[in-house]
């Protein structure tokens, strides 16, 4: 446990940092080629691609437009090609050539420094760098790296800016790093401007990203003052906000308090002065309603006298008529009587009139079918009895059986005998249907 609190992390770290650094410097010349896995497990190449045609002693090195390229031969001391994307004729046997991007190159860097009260404090930065002067920079610079031509020089600038920045920092306050990163951004340009022209090299750009205090509860114990201005700020704007907000609703209660009683009055007086309308219009509608009742009562009175006056009249009237209707009963009673004694005469002598003129008709109807009977001969007598023979025969039985009646003896001709014959049929008959 004692060992573990005392260990120094940030000396492990610069210490780690170191051996990767000496570890990146190293040239990887006498490295053997990596073959084509491990080239691609490992970092991407940034080598410049470069065409070499022909064969033999008649090859060509095409090298293209961004990037630089020095050409030597054997026994010559200055190199026969130095330029941007220049092309020439390569003699495999006596000839070497180097092939550096001419883009512009962008090295990352984050150094951990001490500030002057001593605390730790990481600045994140970039520089922009591109190759001014080849023809000074090859002879200064390593090139020599076949993966990456760049990455020793972008080391050695690295350790550089991270040094100047590292120096600038120690130099500042915690305050003055956070707030303030103008002078690290001079400082840093000119320290590796002036390294930058020996070497054939410009930079481009120097910019501060990002400067982060080490210690959390540092970091906290910063950002207190500020937290706590910022909270008194706002407690002080909550504060008048809440004065404005009460003073407001104070000025609105009042207001709407007033109103209220200011409404209350005049509804007060409303209601006062109705109650008064309506005191007066009750008195005057009970005057108006006592005289009306006295004229009432006396147009009562008038009419009450009216009316017994009338109704005597009336009285007396009827007492008349019902004089005058029981003679008037009387004498139509008399009438009546008298009009049923005549009339009762004259059905007594209608009945005996009747009576007698039914008994002359009779008379008279006997005699004329004694007449017609007396006159009747035996031939007609029987054609009527021919013409309703057969319906005498309908309206006879069927015979069960058949029996010759013989008629003789008697007088056809004659009513009498006719009648015997039809006498002695109908016997016949009878005896049939037993």
């Amino acid at each position: 446990m004692a060992s573990t609190q005392n260990r120094n992390e940030y000396l492990e770290q610069v210490v780690a940092q170191q051996q990767v650094l000496e570890e990146n410097l190293r040239s990887k010349r006498s490295a053997p080629p990596p073959t084509e896995r491990s080239r691609a497990a490992a970092e991407p190449d940034r080598r410049v691609e470069v065409r070499i045609t022909g064969f033999g002693r008649w090859k060509t090195v095409l090298v293209p437009p961004n990037a630089f390229v020095v050409h030597t031969r054997r026994g010559r001391a200055d190199p026969l090609h130095v330029g941007l994307g220049v092309s020439f004729r390569y003699r495999p046997q006596t000839d070497a050539f180097l092939v550096v991007p001419g883009a512009m190159q962008t090295i990352l860097i984050s150094a951990f420094s001490i500030c002057r009260e001593l605390q730790g404090v990481v600045v994140q930065a970039y520089v922009q760098w591109i190759i001014e002067d080849f023809g000074t920079a090859y002879r200064k610079l390593d090139f020599s790296d076949p993966d990456d031509p760049m990455r020793l020089v972008n080391l050695q600038l690295k350790e550089q800016a991270e040094a100047a920045v590292k120096d600038k920092v120690a130099t500042m306050s915690v305050h003055e790093v956070l707030s303030d990163k103008q002078p690290i951004i001079e400082e840093l340009t000119s320290r590796l401007g002036s390294v930058a022209e020996g070497l054939g090299l410009r930079i481009v750009t120097v910019q501060i990203k990002e400067a982060v205090v080490s210690s959390s509860r540092l970091w906290e114990n910063l950002q207190k003052p500020y937290r706590a201005e910022q909270e008194r700020l706002a407690r002080l704007a909550e504060l008048t906000a809440a004065d404005a907000v009460s003073e407001r609703e104070m000025s609105v209660a009042r207001a709407r308090e007033t109103r209220r009683l200011a409404d209350e009055r005049e509804l007060g007086e409303l209601r006062h002065r109705n109650e008064a309308a309506g005191f007066d219009r009750d008195t005057a509608e009970r005057v108006r309603r006592a005289g009306r009742e006295q004229e009432d009562a006396r147009t009562l009175a008038d009419l009450e006298n009216e009316t017994a006056t009338h109704a005597l009249a009336i009285r007396q009237a009827r007492q008349r008529q019902e004089h005058e209707v029981n003679q008037a009963r009387v004498e139509n009673d008399q009438a009546l009587r008298a009009l049923e004694q005549q009339g009762e005469l004259a059905l007594a002598r209608a009945a005996a009139a009747a009576e007698h003129d039914h008994a002359v008709l009779a008379l008279d109807r006997d005699r004329i079918r004694g007449d017609i009977a007396n006159t009747q001969s035996p031939a007609s007598i029987q054609a009527q009895l021919v013409e309703r023979l057969p319906d005498i025969v309908a309206k006879m039985p069927k015979p069960a059986e058949l029996r010759a009646v013989t008629i003789g003896g008697a007088d056809s001709t004659t009513v009498g005998g006719l009648i015997a014959e039809l006498t002695a049929v109908v016997g016949a008959l009878r005896d049939a249907t037993r």
